[in-house]
């Protein structure tokens, strides 16, 4: 199972900070000040602040070595930064929470190279993702009921594999393991969705129908996608954020960021 189904589902295990509903009374979903992390003498985030708006869909973008997968590892708390804060809404300090309990807790992480069951098939990749109690006896014997058979069917709709539910999972093309992983972080409920180069190797088509997933999940979920392919990134972006060295270069809207000196030279002219 993907780091994110265990972690969500062993969450309840954990302490009542974890479960705490998420306080996003101001509008803000993630709040990160001042973060900074360094490995071996490298500082990889470097006084990074940031912060995503409930229901958002945020493009964060930049060089290789510019603090994108760090800052990902910090909100999942993979990563202890050396200072700074991070929020998950008003309430939620990251910085003392598991990684099992921020998951837990509504934050949901895509990683780069698709984590699913490849023996299983796609209908039994969605049932396992979702919010239940995974202990043996229950996932063995338990029946579907109608509203959860009806929410993996409306799953499969929405990424589009719905002709493929009794396929093997292992069978699937690479872009189609990309979505049906999306779709099984979206069974968890999460709050926040962490999208690390989602469309990497998938065709063109799938490509086009992930930006039309996402473009549908906002404003129901916050999203933040670090993607490299900036047709895609031009075709979701409502607004970039561009790192650098470890800390924020440049935001705003595409067309902004696009034409600043700045970001040219160190990334878009390259």
């Amino acid at each position: 199972m993907s780091a994110n189904a265990v972690a969500a589902n062993e969450g309840g295990s954990f302490s009542h900070v974890a479960t705490e509903g998420l306080d996003a009374t101001h509008g803000v979903v993630l709040y990160l000040e001042d973060i900074s992390v360094s490995f071996d003498g490298f500082r990889a985030l470097n006084k990074l602040s940031l912060s995503i708006d409930l229901g958002e869909l945020r493009c964060v973008i930049g060089p290789n070595g510019a603090g994108k997968t760090t800052m990902m590892d910090v909100i999942i708390g993979k990563t202890r930064p050396d200072s700074g804060t991070a929020f998950f809404g008003q309430t939620i300090d990251l910085t003392r929470l598991s990684e099992a309990q921020i998951a837990h807790a509504g934050i949901g992480r895509k990683f780069q190279k698709p984590t699913i069951f490849e023996h299983h098939s796609v209908f039994e990749n969605l049932e396992l993702a979702m919010k239940a109690d995974k202990r043996v006896r229950t996932t063995l014997f338990a029946r579907l009921a109608d509203a959860e058979r009806d929410r993996i069917a409306e799953m499969l709709r929405l990424i589009r594999l719905g002709e493929a539910a009794d396929r093997v999972a292992g069978l699937l093309s690479h872009g189609q393991k990309q979505l049906l992983e999306i779709g099984m972080l979206l069974m968890q409920e999460p709050k926040l969705l962490l999208l690390d180069e989602p469309v990497a190797g998938m065709t063109d088509d799938e490509t086009d129908r992930t930006a039309d997933l996402f473009l549908s999940l906002a404003g129901r979920h916050s999203l933040v996608v670090v993607e490299h392919d900036m047709a895609f990134i031009e075709k979701i972006a409502r607004k970039v954020t561009v790192l650098h060295e470890g800390s924020v270069l440049a935001e705003g809207p595409m067309s902004q960021v696009q034409n600043d000196p700045k970001v040219i030279e160190v990334y878009l002219g390259r």
